[in-house]
């Protein structure tokens, strides 16, 4: 049946959080064969102040993907590694991002499953973590959801980081310019498959923040933008975008999360490069469920109360073993509510 392309008439109820994740909870992984890893890895270790227990040090192959068994290896290292403490994972390295179909982002936190790989577009594993009440997902689920600290270069990796600490406790403040949250239906009928899903416009008073929802191909000179969502495999004018500290962008296609370039579509990378701190896409050909994207209401809720970057995103995508998240995964514009 076709997808409604009408926004939602009301909003979805999310649980109401009541902590975050923070610099203790999170563990950092580099690659020492890899000097894009070593260098974004010290960076990120000094500018959120992490201490020398979290650090794993690891020796992975330099490419788009690692084989099943050499997943299960560095699996393993982590595992054996972090202790209970340890809630979820940051990945200093921008190759390899998958593994076989999965990313590796969603093989870490869900684990491999080469069932997946011969039935790309069919339903995958729901992650217990969608749209979650719990602040701890190692202690309560047992999975760490996992963030690469991706970028197009060591210095554009540095410049996402500190946006992601620039970000800290910024937004939602009495007295200060809302933002704004950008929802656009395309011309892209597939693509634009959780339409239906988009919040309903209006400005949210509580927090500052003005919800858009767009029959549009293209956002251009948006200001103090902190979201924005959309579905085409290439999205236009996002040199004109001015991001806050701590802004998402993704697209809804279908290799968004094949980060090198290779596969004809726009990369993750790119609202990377044009000032966003986080971004997602799937490695794999996941067919338009909206179930394995980002559900609008659920990542703007939960990141509006206060929920880190990488807990509101990983809350919102129901099926993400073939979604790659990237970004700081620390950064949390809102106050606690």
């Amino acid at each position: 049946a076709p997808v409604s392309r009408a926004p939602a008439r009301g909003f979805i109820g999310v649980p109401r959080i009541t902590s975050r994740l923070t610099e203790r909870d999170l563990g950092l992984v580099i690659n020492v064969n890899d000097p894009y890893s070593v260098k974004v890895g010290q960076f990120y270790l000094d500018a959120r102040q992490l201490t020398e227990s979290q650090v794993l040090r690891v020796e992975l192959p330099v490419r788009a993907e690692l084989t099943p068994d050499e997943f299960r290896v560095l699996d393993a290292r982590i595992r054996q590694f972090f202790g209970p403490d340890i809630q979820a994972l940051a990945l200093a390295w921008s190759q390899p991002f998958a593994v076989d179909c999965h990313s590796i982002t969603g093989a870490l936190t869900l684990g491999f499953d080469a069932s997946l790989c011969s039935k790309t577009c069919a339903s995958s594993r729901k992650s217990s973590y969608f749209n979650a009440y719990t602040p701890r997902p190692f202690a309560d689920l047992q999975m760490r959801p996992s963030m690469l600290l991706a970028a197009e270069s060591v210095s554009m990796a540095e410049d996402m980081i500190r946006r992601g600490v620039a970000s800290d406790h910024t937004l939602g403040l009495r007295g200060s310019p809302p933002v704004n949250a950008h929802f656009l239906v395309t011309s892209d009928n597939a693509r634009s498959s959780r339409a239906h899903l988009f919040p309903p416009p209006g400005l949210l008073r509580g927090v500052g923040i003005d919800v858009h929802v767009e029959q549009s191909n293209v956002l251009q000179g948006a200001d103090r933008l902190l979201l924005y969502e959309t579905g085409l495999s290439q999205v236009d004018r996002l040199d004109t975008l001015k991001w806050v500290p701590g802004g998402i962008g993704d697209h809804l296609t279908s290799y968004g999360g094949r980060i090198d370039g290779k596969s004809g579509q726009m990369s993750a990378l790119e609202w990377i490069a044009s000032g966003a701190t986080a971004s997602y896409g799937t490695v794999s050909e996941p067919c338009s469920h909206p179930q394995k994207f980002p559900h609008p209401q659920v990542l703007l809720l939960h990141y509006a109360q206060g929920s880190s970057l990488i807990e509101a995103y990983w809350k919102s995508v129901a099926w993400p073993q073939q979604g790659l998240f990237i970004g700081e995964p620390l950064a949390a514009p809102f106050p606690l509510r």
